[in-house]
């Protein structure tokens, strides 16, 4: 297994440094993640949440989509923890080109990162579908039933839904700074989840360190592997 003073040595000499994350990220913040046993896609609601976190159940089903989404997935209490701030810190510093997160807590961005591609969108932008005004979570949280707008039109958040498509602008900018990285680190996530996952194909740089608290299938290609806490691990860097 690699080693703290190994991934230092990495950081050290890293200038284009680009941190791809996953769920794993945040679960220190205590937003729960998907797929470990304690994850959302194992617990029981009336219907899968995989298929509520779709599309289609969004159009079928508005009301009940709200009740899982108000319940599950919107952590607005939940702040920043030692990954989030130290990549910013990285930044700062000039060693970090952007974060790309799957995730859609906006956590990033409270520690202060600027350059973040979130490839799942954010909890914390809604638009109505009709006149797309702007709504905040804290809005969305405090409604009831089908949130809507003055103008009668549903409001929907800004989050892509399982059968949508991801942002070109966001993807085009997430592959553009991937394929500039010296450093990819990968963080937090089981890369299961497509595109996404594949995004790492466009790495060209030198040095690919993997932190998850499992193994995944790319654990075989990488440099550095760590099946560590990702905040632990992060946080214990210095700039």
């Amino acid at each position: 297994m690699s080693t703290i003073e190994q991934l230092q040595q990495v950081i050290d000499k890293s200038r284009r440094i680009v941190f791809f994350g996953g769920a794993g990220v945040s679960t220190e913040s205590g937003i729960p993640d998907f797929r470990s046993v304690d994850g959302l896609y194992n617990q029981k609601y009336d219907y899968p949440p995989e298929e509520i976190l779709s599309h289609t159940f969004f159009e079928r089903h508005t009301d009940e989509f709200y009740h899982f989404y108000r319940d599950k997935m919107l952590c607005l209490d939940k702040l920043p923890n030692k990954a989030h701030l130290k990549l910013a810190e990285l930044e700062r510093a000039g060693k970090l080109l952007a974060v790309v997160t799957q995730n859609i807590d906006g956590l990033h961005q409270a520690a202060g990162s600027r350059r973040v591609y979130e490839l799942h969108g954010s909890v914390l932008r809604n638009h109505c579908r009709r006149c797309r005004k702007f709504f905040t979570a804290e809005y969305i949280k405090n409604s009831k039933g089908v949130p809507t707008c003055g103008c009668g039109g549903v409001i929907k958040p800004d989050v892509v839904l399982y059968e949508e498509g991801l942002d070109d602008s966001v993807v085009n900018g997430a592959l553009n700074a991937i394929m500039q990285a010296d450093t990819l680190i990968i963080a937090g996530t089981s890369l299961t989840v497509y595109p996404a996952a594949g995004f790492i194909r466009y790495f060209q740089g030198d040095t690919v360190v993997l932190i998850n608290r499992d193994r995944t299938p790319f654990d075989s290609q990488a440099d550095l592997v760590f099946h560590d806490k990702v905040g632990e691990l992060i946080g214990a860097l210095t700039v």
